[in-house]
């Protein structure tokens, strides 16, 4: 009668030790913690002011995450972090993208610049 007792008392506590690890899955807070580190990148890339839109939806969508993570929905806050790195990622790319250009357009213009002080101020060649 001891040992049955013995056993059951193992077997709940085994079970009660699965169900707590499955519970606490570090997957989707490795993510949100992924997705947090993209959205700050994003936000000091310039993003705000380049890409609002990827930007505001890459916080909601990690908002989204946190909240579902919060409520044991590790599925649910998995994808939406996944999703929220993503849309931060582009929201970076953007701004960068933006950014490579304007400095492209100032190049050009300073080139076309010295191009036209060069020839004003070279003498004629004989």
């Amino acid at each position: 009668m001891l040992r049955v007792l013995n056993i059951r008392l193992l077997a709940t506590a085994t079970i009660a030790l699965c169900l707590a690890a499955c519970a606490a899955s570090p997957v989707a807070d490795e993510k949100i913690a992924v997705a947090k580190a993209s959205v700050q990148r994003a936000e000091q890339s310039g993003a705000p002011q380049a890409a609002p839109v990827e930007l505001a939806t890459a916080r909601d969508k990690l908002a989204r995450a946190e909240k579902a993570n919060a409520d044991r929905n590790l599925p649910t806050a998995a994808q939406l972090a996944e999703q929220a790195n993503l849309d931060a990622q582009v929201a970076e790319a953007t701004a960068e993208r933006q950014r490579a250009h304007r400095v492209a357009v100032e190049f050009d213009a300073s080139l076309q610049a010295l191009r036209q002080e060069a020839t004003r101020s070279s003498p004629p060649l004989k």
